[in-house]
């Protein structure tokens, strides 16, 4: 009994492992600190490039878990989750203390240095908090609370959860990117529209309990204190130089999660039933993707389709879905993202996969303006 109990533990360790990939990234921010040079490159080859390359290498996993399997299965799954903040804490930490007083890196290295930590917690960590929001256990909301105040943007916990997954795909929904939308008209878009439609959503919920917007329940009183405690550490700890480098992480981190929204929903919306009334969320309102590598560096983020349908099941569990389910991305995240920044390419990968999928779902329209342009009723 005892070899069979240890066997199974040692196939569940096994299984979850490729999950710990991540952690591979902080020793190469780190010697990318420590020797500067051609080295500060590592991160973007290492992340990005490494990930591309294996997704090409090992292909696709069209595997479905058991969506049934117990959370005590799942131990080693959360607790990469969980012990992840501390890590990229530790790390963005000594980074701002021996960064800006390390007398052979150079101002172009040091920005370099950063935004490979903006990779990071960009990557990884805002990744991660999305995982830990979605949870019931307060310390994993407080560690995706924590990951998000070190980036500054913890108004993302409330557009995520009372917003887009509330209004995906509709025009209330400021991350969902529309049909022929680039990225760069998107990003600056998102990053007022969002904090704003944030604000708007605490404000609608505390009014629905009688409660003032400054009540103290407002979570955006939590998301101020975080982040203003962590701006405060990085000016103790680096000084000027080391709060302007805090503060472009945080802005490469911001970046890089705007970029996998843009891409998680490009040009896909939920049918207008008319007088503000939307079809439910289904698998094929999200972009899916089953690319085994890059899954495995983003905690199967990238099979979007089933976390919208089902947002409260934990990424391991997360089921992927055949083309006639669900879109198909061409590449993982990391390429894709890539592309994004470069918008006629992104448009000529994607804009014929929209349109394939609107003849296939909604043969019945005709005219697209309305949702091209989000100028449908908001959702009531």
């Amino acid at each position: 009994m005892t070899t069979t109990i240890r066997a199974a533990d040692i196939a569940r360790i096994n299984r979850a492992l490729p999950f710990w990939l991540s952690l591979l990234l902080v020793p190469v921010a780190i010697i990318s600190a420590l020797f500067g040079g051609w080295t500060v490159l590592l991160m973007p080859v290492a992340s990005w490039g490494m990930f591309s390359l294996l997704d090409a290498i090992l292909g696709r996993n069209a595997n479905n878990p058991d969506p049934e399997t117990p959370l005590s299965g799942l131990f080693w799954y959360r607790a990469i989750t969980i012990l992840w903040f501390p890590v990229q804490f530790t790390l963005l930490l000594w980074l701002l203390y021996y960064v800006p007083r390390a007398d052979h890196l150079g101002a172009g290295e040091a920005v370099l240095i950063f935004f490979g930590m903006g990779v990071i917690s960009g990557t990884v960590g805002i990744n991660y908090s999305h995982e830990l929001m979605h949870q019931k256990s307060k310390i994993e909301r407080w560690m995706g609370d924590l990951l998000l105040a070190s980036v500054l943007y913890g108004h993302f916990r409330s557009e995520h959860l009372r917003v887009h997954h509330l209004y995906v795909g509709t025009p209330r929904d400021p991350v969902t990117a529309r049909y022929n939308e680039g990225f760069h008209r998107f990003f600056p878009r998102v990053l007022h529209q969002c904090l704003r439609s944030s604000w708007q959503a605490e404000k609608a919920m505390l009014a629905r309990r009688n409660l003032p917007v400054t009540h103290i329940s407002n979570p955006f009183w939590r998301y101020a204190t975080l982040q203003t405690g962590m701006v405060m550490l990085a000016f103790v700890i680096g000084g000027w130089a080391g709060l302007a480098l805090f503060l472009y992480q945080a802005f490469v981190a911001i970046w890089q999660l705007e970029l996998v929204n843009y891409v998680e929903h490009y040009g896909l919306t939920r049918r207008h039933l008319g007088a503000g009334k939307y079809e439910h969320v289904l698998p094929r309102h999200s972009w899916n993707a089953d690319h085994k590598a890059s899954n495995w560096l983003l905690i199967n983020l990238q099979r979007h389709s089933d976390h919208h349908y089902k947002p409260d099941r934990r990424f391991p569990l997360l089921q992927t879905y055949t083309t006639d389910e669900a879109p198909q991305l061409p590449y993982g995240y990391p390429v894709m993202t890539t592309a994004a920044m470069m918008p006629p390419l992104f448009r000529r990968m994607m804009n014929p996969r929209v349109r394939a999928w609107r003849r296939m779902h909604y043969p019945d329209i005709t005219d697209w303006h309305s949702y091209n342009k989000a100028l449908n009723p908001a959702p009531r």
